[in-house]
């Protein structure tokens, strides 16, 4: 059974979160400078304006140049889309190098935490905090939860917490996830601001 993911609003994107898990990765990696939810329709989005399947195989072999288009089209993919193109496409490389071409190999067999995080930290585009956000995001709504996965996850990974894609169930905690990112940002400036 697949989970139910409730992060764009979209009900045919959240499908293809919660049934795809190269597509929750390609959404995780989109999540950058643009909203959370705009980052995760993007695995929609591309799917829908390729040629072939949406698997790593047929990404990681796209034309460059074509893949660039498919981000261009409107509404794009994302406000940078030849950079973001390129790391999709470098995923997916990696991907079928390392994974026989399977997202969900990532998790499948996993020892621990420990363990998944590094498996996250080694894909091109993941640094370490996009890391333990996704392992918070498989182990409170994916169900992958090695031993472990919660401290792997760090702050991202505390119960009730609203810090992430992770905590977003419904319209609610989206709001309570944005107020978090915003007071974050907000104190960060200030202390920026304080030391300047």
């Amino acid at each position: 059974m697949s989970p139910a993911l409730h992060i764009t609003g979209d009900a045919a994107a959240d499908e293809l979160l919660s049934t795809d898990p190269l597509a929750l990765l390609v959404g995780m990696l989109l999540d950058q400078q643009i909203a959370m939810e705009a980052a995760f329709e993007g695995p929609k989005k591309i799917r829908d304006r390729i040629d072939g399947p949406f698997t790593a195989k047929n990404l990681a072999s796209y034309d460059p140049d074509a893949l660039v288009e498919v981000f261009r089209q409107t509404p794009a993919v994302h406000r940078y889309p030849g950079s973001m193109a390129g790391r999709v496409q470098a995923l997916a490389a990696a991907l079928v190098d390392d994974w026989n071409g399977d997202a969900a190999a990532l998790w499948a067999d996993v020892s621990d935490g420990k363990a998944l995080l590094k498996r996250l930290e080694a894909l091109p585009g993941y640094g370490a905090q996009k890391a333990r956000i996704f392992v918070a995001l498989l182990g409170k709504q994916y169900g992958v939860t090695p031993e472990g996965w919660r401290e792997a996850a760090g702050p991202y990974g505390e119960e009730g917490s609203h810090r992430s894609v992770a905590d977003i169930v419904d319209a609610d905690s989206l709001t309570r996830v944005r107020e978090t990112k915003r007071a974050a940002k907000a104190e960060a400036k200030a202390a920026k601001a304080s030391k300047g």
